[in-house]
């Protein structure tokens, strides 16, 4: 058997410190846990439930919303796909934007998930 020579081995090492250092990066990446995975992508517990108490979910956001100024009456629809609101008050951009920051945090949902509707 041959003996390593350290020295040598330490310069071959120190030479290709960067090559290693992306290596050694790129295998952490590999490593993190994705949303594809399985992993838990923080959605709320309105989105967990299924049937009737998801719609009892949507009638307690309902209720939370029409008591937010500027909104008035309002009906939700909620999926694990988005989320649904129609409100008296859509036409008012700052209304539309609190509602959408409202139904975010309760479902977890982004903002490109979440459609506010003017109520007729």
């Amino acid at each position: 058997m041959k003996m390593i020579d350290m020295t040598k081995a330490a310069r071959t090492l120190a030479a290709n410190k960067y090559v290693l250092l992306v290596l050694a990066a790129g295998l952490a990446l590999l490593a993190w846990p994705s949303a594809a995975e399985g992993a838990d992508t923080g959605g709320g517990d309105a989105l967990a439930a299924t049937g009737t108490a998801l719609t009892t979910e949507a009638e307690r956001l309902a209720d939370f919303l029409e008591n937010t100024e500027g909104v008035g009456k309002a009906q939700v629809l909620l999926s694990s796909e988005g989320a649904v609101v129609v409100c008296d008050g859509a036409d008012s951009a700052a209304v539309r934007y609190a509602v959408t920051g409202a139904v975010g945090a309760y479902t977890g949902l982004g903002s490109d998930k979440i459609t506010i509707i003017k109520m007729k």
